[in-house]
Parts: structure tokens; sequence; C-alpha cells
């Protein structure tokens, strides 16, 4: 009976806890969502009905000339970009960098970051505004307006203003100019003529058609991407694709965009105010649209006056310099984010700008990696120094720890503890021989980081073959590194050896040589194997990151020797 009354006193106290916690937690929780999606729907209706959807009613897609002449436009001419804006929907959908090529053919065609959105690919960006409320009863701008402008291009000296006003006598102006180099800065301003006071949301948007092709390295994000309060945002293709409805941010300030490995396109509001971020995916005409856009606070315009707001707008390479001076200049947090550098960003951005520094004094960059590297090697070379000297003193010590092994082979115990008493009586650590590897491995992820992403290493050439230290060396072993007339690049490139991966391999085989031999057969037969895996491993990768390793060898032979001559020399 008692079991019985514990039972029910258990039931009774469960369900008060369920009950609770469905009062206390769940519903505000339930009402905090319906809420949110309520505001949601409001918001989605609202930029439906305005700028989210800024692209052509056309199905299918046009050739690139044909969407270029349809519509009126003007010229943009600043010194690193060429292209144009589109007067219909006043949207920039035609940028081509003037210094930035496809491949290292000289007759190869400039780089295109933004095309219309009525082609393949289509990218764009435009501002523009939202009623702060469904009950404003006036005419907006959207993708059918037509602006009027009285110039005939946009230069880095001269911006373009744009103009269109309602049935209501409110008008709407854009003055937009763009910089030297990839900004561009675009002033809103509005002029109510009216006879009421109105209230609107400035938006900004970026809109691209289609899923590009990506690398799909996991060490390189490839899509939409955003600092939200000073945290970055990195959001893949395919998951924005699966998810429902569009993925939202609140942030003060911060920006927006998508990336490719080498190109940015960010819209980044006053970063004062606060804004709402929206990254989504939608199909339109049986085309896949991805979106970021944001969303700003409500303004108010009262009669007879007139507001104006900036936003900036980014459309460039992502070269570092560049992207620390926008930084800096406008306020950005963290738009150096929008280089890849991963979790060793204490490594890869210094390394970096010391490749750069080292490039400007050079004119090579595959000389600044080899630079790089014994500058490496003279920062640590008091902690080196100790491993080789432990190293060289277990080289020495071979004869008699294989004397200890045969002695005690039978007892296991006995024989650690002869090992243990040799390395404490000759004062030696057998693990130093590994500070070397480890602190090596932070250093080549970082390196290889750098090469991969970073623009500066692109097309970047070093001597004779290697003409892009970015990508893998373009020789190969089985046509003999170009004496056969065979092309064997349609194999993997880990079959396919290179000139440098082979140079690689050897130089880390005499190295080899060079250090004590482990007291294990099974362990000695691996290390013996690592310089042929290596070679094979290494083939893939950019050239640039095999001089680095080949170097760093040559440097630890180099130091391996004197260590070993300075030894000699005290004991005499």
């Amino acid at each position: 009976m008692k079991e019985q009354g514990n039972l029910l006193l258990a039931i009774v106290l469960s369900l008060l806890i369920l009950l609770g916690f469905q009062y206390f937690f769940e519903s505000p929780k339930m009402e905090k969502e319906v809420e949110k999606k309520k505001q949601l729907k409001q918001t989605e209706d609202s930029l439906k009905n305005n700028l989210a959807n800024l692209e052509d009613e056309v199905f299918g897609y046009l050739e690139l000339d044909d969407a270029l002449n349809k519509d009126e436009r003007i010229k943009i001419d600043a010194p690193r970009l060429q292209g144009s804006i589109s007067l219909k929907g006043l949207k920039i959908d035609d940028l081509t960098f003037k210094d930035y090529k496809e491949t290292l053919n000289e007759d190869d065609k400039l780089v295109t970051l933004f095309k219309p959105g009525s082609t393949k690919g289509g990218y764009f960006s435009n501002f523009g505004w939202i009623k702060a409320s469904s009950d404003e009863n006036f005419d907006l701008p959207n993708d059918q307006t037509v602006w009027s402008t009285n110039s005939k291009k946009i230069t880095n000296k001269k911006s373009a203003t744009f103009s269109w006003t309602n049935n209501q006598g409110i008008q709407f102006e854009q003055e937009i100019l763009v910089d030297e180099d990839f900004m561009f800065t675009i002033k809103q301003k509005i002029i109510n003529n009216s006879n009421k006071d109105i209230s609107l949301i400035p938006v900004g948007k970026i809109s691209r058609t289609d899923t590009p092709e990506t690398l799909g390295f996991f060490i390189l994000h490839e899509g939409p991407i955003g600092v939200v309060d000073n945290v970055l945002e990195e959001i893949d293709y395919k998951d924005l694709k699966k998810n429902i409805g569009p993925i939202e941010y609140n942030s003060k300030g911060g920006w927006f965009g998508i990336t490719d490995k080498y190109w940015l396109a960010t819209i980044i509001p006053d970063q004062s105010s606060n804004v709402i971020a929206r990254y989504q995916f939608y199909t339109k005409n049986n085309k896949e649209k991805y979106q970021v856009d944001f969303k700003g606070g409500i303004v108010e315009i009262p009669s007879n006056k007139s507001i104006t707001i900036k936003n900036l707008l980014y459309a460039g390479a992502k070269e570092i310099k560049l992207l620390d001076k926008y930084e800096k200049e406008y306020s950005i947090p963290r738009l150096d984010f929008a280089i890849d550098f991963g979790w060793y960003y204490f490594l890869t951005k210094p390394f970096l700008y010391i490749l750069i520094f080292f490039k400007n004094i050079t004119g090579n960059f595959g000389v600044s990696i080899i630079l790089l590297t014994l500058l490496i090697k003279l920062i640590f070379f008091p902690l080196a120094n100790k491993s080789y000297v432990a190293m060289q003193k277990m080289k020495e010590l071979q004869p008699q720890l294989l004397r200890i092994k045969e002695t005690y082979k039978n007892d296991k115990v006995k024989l650690n503890q002869e090992m243990m008493a040799l390395y404490k009586r000759e004062k030696v650590n057998p693990a130093a021989g590994c500070l070397p590897i480890l602190i090596q491995i932070p250093v080549f992820f970082a390196l290889y980081k750098i090469l991969f992403v970073s623009l500066e290493m692109r097309h970047a050439p070093f001597y004779l073959w290697i003409q892009d230290l970015s990508v893998a060396d373009p020789t190969s072993i089985l046509n003999l590194f170009g004496l056969l007339p065979y092309d064997p690049n349609f194999l993997p490139k880990m079959i396919n050896i290179g000139i440098w991966p082979l140079i690689m391999g050897i130089s880390m085989w005499i190295q080899q040589k060079l250090n004590p031999q482990p007291t294990d057969p099974m362990q000695a037969k691996i290390f013996k194997f690592l310089p042929i895996f290596f070679t094979f491993i290494l083939a893939p990768f950019p050239s640039g990151l095999v001089i680095y390793w080949t170097a760093n060898n040559v440097l630890s032979m180099a130091q391996q020797i004197l260590i070993k001559q300075r030894m000699k020399k005290e004991k005499k």
C-alpha cells in the first residue's frame, strides 16, 4: 500500500513538473515563436512587394549581350572596375575587374563579378525602401521603375545621381560613387513633397541566380557570409537550400554578403544603426535564387522635409591590405574575416603580411616563402637547437640502447627501467626530437591556408616552370617532365609527381639520414617509408607549400650539421 502511495505521489509530482514547465517555459516560448513568425511574415510580405525580388520576370536565360542591351544603362569606369548600372530597377549588375584575368593566359578574358539577373549565374546588388506600415498609401520604386539621370558615366572622381518621383510628389534619389578600388557609396535621399508625414525602412540586397561551382574543400568557405555583432557567420549554399525560410539575424552594423574563393560582394549598412539581416534561398521562374539583404530602422520623413542615409557596397577582390584599410576607414567590424584564415588566424594573417613585405623587397613570392622559412627557423632556433642536440646524443647512444634491448629482450619492465636510467644518466630526453615537428605542424597548415585562400598568391610566379605558387607543380614524372610528347594531366596529380615534390622527397630522405634511427625495427621501416609517402601526398599541394617544405628540410639539415660539428669541438 505504501509503495502504491509513493507511486501515486511520484506520478502527481511528475505531472506538476510537466505542467509547470509547460506553463512557465514552453508557453512563453511558443508565444515568442508565434510573434516571431508573425513579424517574419510581415517582413516577407513587405519585401516581396517592394525590393526583395527585384529580378526581371524572364523564364529561361538571356545571353549576356542581350541582357545588357535590353535596358538603358550608364557606364562604370573606375581605375580597377568597369561595367554599368541598369536604370530599370537601379541595379549594379555589370562589373568586371580590370586587373584580374581568369587564367595566366594573356589572351584570356577578365574576371567578371556581377551579371544581370536574367542571365545564367546572374549576380547583382541594389538598394531601396520598404513601407514601415501596410497602412501607408503611396508608391515606391520597384524592379520595373526606370530611374532618370543626367550622368553618362560613374568614375572614382564623379558620382551619378538618379531620381524618380511618385504620383504623390515624393521624390526618391540615389547618388552612387565608386572609389579607386572596389567600394561603392550609395546615398539614398527622400524629399517628401507630399502633404503628410511618411515612414520608410531602408533596405539593401545582393542577389545571385543559380548555385555557383565551388571547390568543395572543407578548409575554404564559399557562399553566404557576414559579421553579425562582431561574430562571423558562414552559411553553405547547401545548408541554405535545406533551410525552410530565411535565416535571420539582428545586428548593430556589421556586413552581409556572398563570398567566392577570391572575390567578395557585401552590403554594409551604417555601423551605428540596428538592422535585420537575412539569408535566404528560393526558386523563381524555375531558377534557384540566393539572396542576402538587410532592413534598417524606421525613418520618419515629415511633410516638406528630406532625409538622407548612406550605405556601402564592396564588390571586389579579397586583398588583405585593402580589406584592412576599409575596416579602419569605415569602422567595419572584422572585414578581414572575408578571407578564410581559419583556426590559425593568429599565424595566417601575420604570415601573409610578412610574405607581402618580403615580396615588396624581392619581387617574388617564392623567394618570400624561403625567407619566411628562414625567419621561422631563426625564431625557433633555441628550441630547435636543444632538440637537435638531444637527437644527436640519441644517435650516439644507439649502441648502448641496442645492447640493453638484447640483454633484457625477455624482460620488458627491466628493459624500460634500464633505458630510462640511461637517458637520465646521459641527460637525454628521447621526446625532444619531436619538438621541431610539433612546431612545424601549425606553421605548415598556416602556410597552406595562405597559399590556398589568399588572393595575393593567385597567379604569383616563382622561377622557370612555376608560374603559379597557388597550384601544384605542373610538371610530371610520367612524361619525364615534358621531354616526352605525352600529356598525363588526366591522371590524379598524386601520380603525376612534379619536380619540386621529388626534390622535397629527396631532401627529406637526406635529412632523415642525419637523424638517429629508431631502435624499434618496425618504427625504423616506417620512418624509411615516410619520404616516399610525403612525396606522393604533397604532389597535389600548392607548389609554394612544397617549396616551403623543401627549404625547411635544407635549413634543418644545415642546422644539424652545424650542431654536430660544434658538439665534436666541445668533446675535444
